[in-house]
């Protein structure tokens, strides 16, 4: 008897999980993930600098970047933002020059038809303050608390708050707390608003397989992919020491194709980095793959999932592999239904390059994201 009733009540839940499915589907965190489908990362804008006089603000990028990203065909802007200039203001209540111009920034993008992330983009050291005890958390919550209630009143469908970019956190399990904590204090001051949430250590896609979502339905889950890393990273000064002195390096990856750059590496530990990249065989079919991890994520929670990094260094990466690689990456997310924002607007990452005034799209990566060129 019991054996049966439990037969039926498995039977009736296999029935009923389309229906879950289906309402799951049209959530308001499932609708609002809808305007996040092709986005570009604007940093080094209002984060990852050391101060941010008006001048730069209004310089590095500017309004009229933003009605470029626009009509390049991005649909919005994940806005990297330091929360160290905003104490002033969290303390004094009265705007900064650095929150005037993220105001303008924020509306400026909006005017443009482009959906907002804010997304809190610490240094490492305040990132550590978490992981600290309760004060740092503490704190945290009272200034993201003051931040959503700043920006609750503009426009919900599209201005999304992201706690925190790459935890960086070694414990998942405290994460998952602290996390809870701040998105509570995130809820309380903007009960309308979708919250992005992401999982701990620099948030990969293996980060987001351990990550149990959080109570409220209202949330996005983010990760970040820059698979395989001995390609994406070559050359980059503030990584691995095996990524420093790569170039060259081609994508997709064999190991007959990689052979020649192990002569160029000065250690051994880098000529093994590069070997095993090439025994990896990197292709498009090895990186569809590994995202369908998140999608198969996403189903088991019957949560939306949003890739808020991805990117190739330019610097030395061989262009067309370049190219090759940001269109895998591409086909692949949308093969699995998850919206996307490119790192990065400008920098060696960049979609644009900037010199002497004049921003000089970069048709061929355009083009490897399905986007286009600027259209007037």
């Amino acid at each position: 008897m019991k054996t049966s009733r439990r037969f039926l009540v498995f039977l009736l839940c296999l029935l009923l999980l389309p229906v879950l499915s289906a309402a799951a589907q049209d959530s308001i965190a499932f609708q609002r993930a809808r305007s996040l489908q092709h986005g570009i990362n604007t940093s080094i804008w209002f984060a990852q600098r050391s101060s941010y006089p008006v001048e730069e603000l209004e310089t590095f990028t500017t309004l009229q970047d933003l009605t470029l990203i626009h009509n390049m065909g991005f649909d919005h802007i994940r806005l990297s933002i330091d929360p160290g200039p905003l104490e002033p203001w969290l303390y004094s209540g009265k705007p900064t020059p650095f929150l005037t111009e993220l105001d303008k920034v924020v509306h400026a993008a909006l005017a443009d038809h482009l959906s907002v992330i804010v997304d809190i983009h610490p240094s490492d050291e305040f990132k550590a303050t978490l992981f600290q005890g309760s004060g740092g958390v503490q704190h945290f919550a009272m200034l993201w608390s003051a931040l959503a209630a700043h920006y609750a009143p503009v426009d919900p469908d599209h201005i999304f708050f992201e706690i925190l970019n790459e935890p960086e956190q070694s414990d998942p399990y405290r994460w998952m707390g602290v996390q809870a904590t701040l998105a509570a204090a995130i809820r309380h001051a903007a009960p309308q608003n979708t919250i992005i949430a992401t999982a701990a250590h620099y948030s990969g896609v293996p980060d987001l397989l351990q990550l149990q979502p959080l109570a409220d339905p209202n949330v996005i889950y983010t990760f970040h992919d820059y698979e395989p890393f001995p390609f994406t990273h070559q050359g980059a000064t503030w990584t691995m020491p095996e990524s420093r002195f790569e170039h060259g390096i081609p994508y997709p990856s064999t190991p007959e194709n990689v052979a020649p750059e192990l002569s160029e590496e000065p250690t051994l530990q880098g000529q093994l980095f590069i070997d095993q990249y090439g025994w990896d065989r990197w292709n498009a079919a090895r990186i569809d793959d590994y995202v369908g991890y998140a999608e198969k994520w996403a189903q088991l929670h019957q949560v939306p999932v949003y890739c808020g990094e991805f990117g190739s260094y330019g610097l030395v990466a061989p262009p067309a592999s370049r190219v090759q690689w940001i269109h895998d990456m591409r086909v692949a997310l949308e093969n699995h239904h998850i919206g996307w924002a490119m790192w990065d607007y400008q920098t060696p990452f960049g979609v644009v390059s900037k010199a002497s005034g004049v921003t000089t799209p970069n048709l061929d990566v355009l083009k490897a994201l399905g986007l286009h060129a600027p259209q007037p």
